[in-house]
């Protein structure tokens, strides 16, 4: 019996974003799985070498659990992303939460393959040297045969 399959198609590059693609293909990628990741858009900010840029909004995140209450104003001043995106760091280290890094780098041990969309790169005049050296290039011709065979495709 063939392993199942799972497509995941990141397209954000905040904090927030950042997480589900990376939790769900480690998840998926333990359980036996062949799971591919393709990085379009702000996505890509994710195939960085360093990780250390990626922020979280507050802004439009109405969801976003604050200590207090805070009015759109507020979180729309200088300094607001990186004291939000502190206190997440700081509130998933204290709940034994993996960072990004090692996320990223347990997907790539447990050899999930990530694409970066081609056409963005190109796009948005990205250097291959920008990015960690485990990625493949393609357009979205290349994702999607494998896409169409897979058991299960998510957009994130």
């Amino acid at each position: 019996m063939a392993s199942k399959k799972m497509a995941l198609i990141a397209t954000k590059g905040t904090l927030d974003m950042a997480y589900p693609p990376f939790i769900l293909a480690s998840t998926a990628a333990s359980l036996g799985w062949d799971v591919q990741i393709f990085f379009t858009f702000y996505g890509l900010q994710l195939l960085r070498k360093s990780l250390d840029g990626v922020q979280i909004s507050p802004l439009a995140n109405p969801a976003m659990p604050m200590p207090i209450p805070m009015p759109v104003m507020v979180q729309m001043l200088p300094g607001m992303e990186a004291m939000a995106t502190m206190m997440m760091k700081k509130k998933m280290k204290s709940k034994g939460v993996a960072s990004l890094q090692e996320l990223r780098d347990v997907c790539l041990e447990l050899e999930v393959k990530f694409v970066a969309c081609q056409m963005t790169v190109d796009l948005f005049e990205f250097e291959t040297s920008e990015f960690i050296k485990d990625v493949e290039y393609g357009g979205a011709a290349t994702f999607m045969k494998f896409a169409g065979e897979s058991d299960v495709c998510l957009f994130i």
